[in-house]
């Protein structure tokens, strides 16, 4: 995709950025009314989102404007099959998913793990345990101003500590210690609030043609996909905030 392209969809014509593009025309056709908007499609059993969140913090947190900028994490499911509590490693399911051979998945799981620790980050695929993430995003669209705090929680129970992230009482766990309420996150995981929520993100991301994740997008006018170098995202946010 380098050093970028045009694509159309939702949100009009958008750009996408790469790592050379330093004076593009933007064209935005919606924009959100704030300051500096930028929406995140991720999945919480996605290891390059867990990347690209990091790194995309570290761009926020060098951005002269951060104070600015507001970020919404969108849901996206790179499984949406996976079956609730079936209890397979992620290498199990990716072998059966993708026809790989054992071997071939650990040297994956190694390479994705090894970048990840660039970042500070521990990767224990050994542990991983594949999950539906729909609950997990449900839950997420409800964590209001500590969404981005569950959202680092639940992906370092899912791929740090080993935790099955489908399982409502260890959502209920997770979200308490991020100091969400147990009594309430549970009543939440039972009836199906922010079901639609989820499902119109969803929507959106098949509307606005995201293929993979993670996939940002400031000002519904310029994205950036894949878990791309912090430098990048920085580029992002000064191009957005320049065209707003």
């Amino acid at each position: 995709m380098w050093p970028g392209r045009m694509t159309s969809g939702l949100f009009g014509a958008v750009f996408v950025v790469g790592p050379s593009v330093t004076d593009q025309i933007v064209i935005d056709q919606d924009v959100t009314g704030q300051d500096l908007t930028v929406e995140v499609w991720s999945d919480v059993a996605c290891p390059w989102c867990y990347i690209g969140k990091t790194r995309f913090q570290a761009a926020l947190d060098r951005f002269e404007n951060k104070d600015r900028v507001k970020v919404i994490w969108r849901s996206y499911q790179l499984a949406p099959e996976t079956p609730v509590g079936e209890g397979r490693t992620e290498l199990e399911a990716l072998v059966e998913m993708k026809g790989m051979a054992p071997d071939q998945v650990r040297q994956m799981f190694s390479s994705v793990a090894n970048t990840a620790a660039e970042v500070g980050l521990d990767l224990d695929f050994d542990t991983a345990i594949a999950a539906n993430t729909f609950d997990a995003h449900r839950l997420l669209h409800l964590a209001g101003d500590k969404q981005a705090d569950l959202l680092e929680a639940l992906f370092k129970a899912h791929f740090s500590d080993g935790k099955v992230i489908d399982d409502r009482e260890e959502l209920v766990r997770i979200a308490v210690s991020v100091g969400l309420d147990a009594d309430t996150v549970r009543a939440q995981l039972a009836s199906d609030a922010a079901a639609d929520a989820v499902r119109e993100d969803l929507s959106m991301a098949r509307q606005f043609q995201v293929s993979g994740v993670p996939f940002f997008v400031a000002n519904r006018a310029i994205a950036v996909s894949g878990a791309q170098p912090e430098e990048v995202f920085l580029q992002l946010l000064t191009q957005a905030s320049e065209s707003a």
